[in-house]
């Protein structure tokens, strides 16, 4: 299918908004937005809302088509020309990459011979770390972009609009404009200023606490050293390896790939200092790697792989090196990625996350609501539990 046909789509509905006439327009490519524009909006901090970021997924086809992730970003502009809203938005024809599973949901349509896809969904694609998708300069001004998104859902006849991830004040935002609320359950580690590994574990229980050092240590006695390294000073052998471990994840786990080479060579290269490898040494050789990303003050784990089998390797490359590197660089939290109980004991808590849903079809919206008031109960109960399992003294 065809993301749009036009590359533009202005809404005849345009109001006064303090006295301006505002445009709004929808976009099948960002190069449409100039980047210094979006990037005053969304700021530079959170590596995944920038323009850099988000343009590379699509100059080198880690969206479109073959993925079934449709860029139809959302401007909103002044009487003057100026950007004064936008949102990372995409046309879904599967529920890949997304990270809130709705999958029951296009059963149900399919059983009722209707189509869940294609549908609208705000959130960057294959990564699940919240952060703003309402890109906006006031409350007023986001609420307008919700309402022109739940409009272009219904005269594109899409099953609904997501959003998915969102912060505090979006999740707000949206549930005011009567969208859905879904929580889901992240580990996530936090730094209560501690000055080194030590003092980090010396608050967990001793047997948690020796549990780690055995694990560090396993790892020590193989010889195995680590280098870190931000993408502007990895060189293209180093970025080519570390994509080798990255697919190799995905071809292990019979995955999809969909980030290539060269867009970690472009990122490496826009927007380097938020680019994060953690290189696992042996005999000055390159066996695992994990690669990060870094805000002004959170490292995000997104993608790992391995050579071979090494007992305590996943840990120590994964979530000991970066808690090492957080400390060491003062970052307030560390996300290692989506799913894991087994990363509760070695310091990670679960931590709640949001989702705002839309439903069009009148007949599903009101179930499919319901069942996510039910799974947030489900999911409290959930999280209540799994914080019995935190390696935390309780002073």
């Amino acid at each position: 299918m065809s993301a749009s046909n036009d590359e533009h789509e202005k809404d005849s509905d345009n109001k006064d908004y303090n006295s301006e006439r505002l445009e709004l327009s929808f976009h099948t490519s960002l190069a449409e937005i100039d980047s210094s524009e979006w990037n005053r909006l969304a700021g530079t901090s959170e590596p995944f809302t920038r323009y850099e970021f988000l343009s590379a997924l699509e100059t080198h086809h880690c969206v479109g088509q073959e993925y079934g992730w449709y860029p139809y970003h959302l401007a909103l502009r002044n009487s003057e020309q100026q950007l004064i809203g936008a949102c990372p938005l995409y046309i879904k024809t599967n529920s890949y990459g997304e990270f809130v599973f709705d999958w029951s949901w296009a059963s149900a349509y399919e059983q009722s011979s209707l189509n869940y896809y294609p549908k609208l969904v705000s959130s960057i694609p294959y990564n699940p770390v919240t952060g703003a998708r309402l890109l906006g300069e006031s409350v007023a001004i986001k609420k307008l972009m919700i309402k022109q998104i739940l409009h272009l859902t219904e005269k594109m006849n899409m099953s609904g609009s997501h959003f998915l991830f969102t912060t505090d004040e979006d999740t707000d935002i949206c549930q005011q404009l009567g969208m859905q609320q879904r929580i889901g359950c992240q580990y996530h580690w936090k730094n209560h200023n501690y000055t080194d590994f030590d003092d980090f574990i010396g608050t967990f229980i001793s047997r948690k606490r020796k549990k780690v050092k055995r694990e560090r240590r396993k790892v020590a006695e193989e010889n195995i050293s680590f280098v870190i390294k931000s993408g502007d000073q990895a060189s293209p052998h180093e970025i080519t390896k570390a994509h080798y471990f990255y697919e190799s994840t995905f071809d292990r786990k019979s995955g999809l790939p969909t980030l290539n080479k060269d867009f970690f060579k472009e990122i490496a290269n826009t927007m380097g200092q938020q680019l994060i490898f953690i290189f696992a040494m042996h005999e000055e050789k390159i066996i695992a790697c994990a690669i990060c990303f870094k805000s002004n003050d959170a490292l995000f784990g997104r993608f790992w792989g391995c050579e071979s089998s090494y007992d305590s390797l996943h840990f120590e490359t994964c979530f000991y090196q970066g808690i090492d590197y957080c400390i060491k660089n003062k970052l307030q939290r560390f996300e290692p990625g989506a799913q894991g109980e087994h990363k509760i004991t070695r310091g990670f808590l679960p931590t709640i996350t949001w989702s705002s849903h839309w439903i069009a079809n009148e007949h599903f919206r009101e179930p499919i609501y319901n069942f996510c008031e039910r799974e947030k109960i489900a999911m409290q109960k959930q999280y209540d539990m799994l914080m019995t399992l935190s390696p935390y003294r309780n002073d």
